[in-house]
């Protein structure tokens, strides 16, 4: 066996070398082509909700996220919660946030008709400590228009650019909007019996929903509009110090708290929407689909290429075959030129993906509506599609070989 793997090993060095080089090229390209497709598109798709999920985490949750229990109006006990996070060493940052809901209105000073429609959206409104918000999740980079609160914008609010009609209107006629607003407009938040005008200081577009949809004003006016003076809150975004995974820093907040029920604490892949974690799966099957009908394309290239060299080598097969040269030595020299075509093309697409596509699309993430997508190459996943890759094409080169070479060696010799 030894040696007819020999002998196979040196007739399959041979007719490479003796091979068209445009012609090895060409294959080797498609192979290369093969394998960016079938690591890049699923790559990509996936990205997307990755760069969706680091949005999430980057933009609103942090590494841990802290809410309000089902059912309950806030965090209880927030105070106690907060000071723990403080004395915990492997907090970086935490950002706590009052959350009520409220209307806002645009044209109530320009309305005379009262049966005329009021340009109102329902909103959540946030009140944040504005410095530990934007430390945590850099709020402030996300200003369009318009500037930053300061601890003392006790009359003023940044509202979401997904509720202004003229940064949303792409959503359709059914999504309510206000219109004609920017910085140093009046609207009037309305909740319940109050009702007070702000001055819109800013304008925040972040890609994220729950940053977008709200307006936001300072803590100490957030309670007493609202009359929280209990100072319990609803959200706490908590960042992690570098090295600290998310995992660790919850188990960590919930054994040095006593929260008894009255927190919800998840990290941030726990806490993000159902419907991100399923189009990740769905996403990740529809880019193997993808990627697998293009494996079936490069083995069908790969089948008519060596079954057009052995039928033009047929009769310098029957020879060998009649002077002794064992069918499987012939067989494995074919598989052999297939592992050497899909070996170079997956190690060109491997350098072409971690050392061009990864790092230029790190830098430069793809602009997608809802996320800026990445892509999402982890290496274990990419060896086990170079794997399938190369089995596929064996067995595409195996084939044909077996087929040629099962014929009568007379006939083969003679041609017929």
């Amino acid at each position: 066996m030894w040696t007819s793997l020999r002998v196979g090993y040196l007739l399959g060095i041979r007719q490479i070398q003796r091979a068209s080089i445009w012609t090895t090229l060409l294959i080797i390209f498609i192979m290369m082509l093969t394998f960016l497709n079938l690591v890049g598109v699923s790559g990509v798709l996936v990205g997307l909700i990755e760069g969706s999920v680091a949005a999430n985490r980057n933009q609103y949750m942090g590494n841990v996220f802290i809410s309000t229990p089902s059912g309950d109006p806030y965090i209880k006990d927030t105070n106690s919660i907060i000071q723990t996070l403080g004395n915990i060493k492997e907090v970086k940052d935490f950002s706590p946030r009052y959350i009520e809901r409220a209307t806002v209105e645009a044209n109530y000073k320009t309305r005379r008709d009262q049966n005329e429609l009021r340009d109102s959206v329902g909103s959540s409104v946030a009140g944040i400590n504005v410095i530990k918000e934007d430390s945590v999740t850099g709020l402030s980079r996300y200003l369009v228009e318009g500037e930053y609160l300061n601890s003392n914008d006790t009359g003023y609010v940044l509202i979401g650019a997904k509720l202004l009609q003229k940064y949303a209107a792409d959503f359709g006629e059914g999504f309510s909007t206000l219109e004609e607003i920017y910085p140093g407009v009046k609207v009037r938040i309305s909740s319940g019996e109050k009702t007070k005008e702000y001055i819109v200081k800013g304008i925040v577009d972040s890609k994220v929903n729950e940053t977008s949809l709200r307006v936001f004003m300072v803590e100490g006016e957030f309670v007493r509009f609202f009359d929280r003076y209990n100072l319990n809150v609803n959200e706490i975004a908590v960042v992690a110090k570098d090295g600290i995974s998310e995992d660790v820093l919850k188990n960590i907040i919930v054994k040095s708290s006593d929260s008894r029920g009255f927190a919800k604490i998840q990290t941030a892949e726990e806490a993000i929407p159902q419907f991100l974690s399923d189009m990740k799966i769905a996403f990740n099957i529809l880019g193997n689909i993808i990627g697998g009908i293009g494996i079936v394309v490069a083995s069908i290239t790969i089948f008519i290429i060596i079954f057009i060299n052995a039928i033009t080598r047929r009769k310098y097969i029957g020879i060998l075959k009649a002077i002794g040269i064992k069918a499987g030595s012939i067989q494995f020299a074919y598989v052999l030129q297939s592992i050497f075509y899909a070996s170079l093309g997956s190690a060109t697409g491997v350098a072409i993906l971690y050392g061009l596509l990864v790092p230029i699309v790190a830098k430069n993430p793809i602009n997608f509506p809802f996320s800026d997508g990445i892509l999402v190459a982890p290496i274990d996943d990419v060896m086990i599609k170079v794997t399938v890759l190369m089995i596929v094409t064996i067995i595409a080169g195996f084939i044909p070989a077996w087929m040629i070479i099962r014929k009568n060696t007379l006939d083969s010799i003679l041609g017929r």
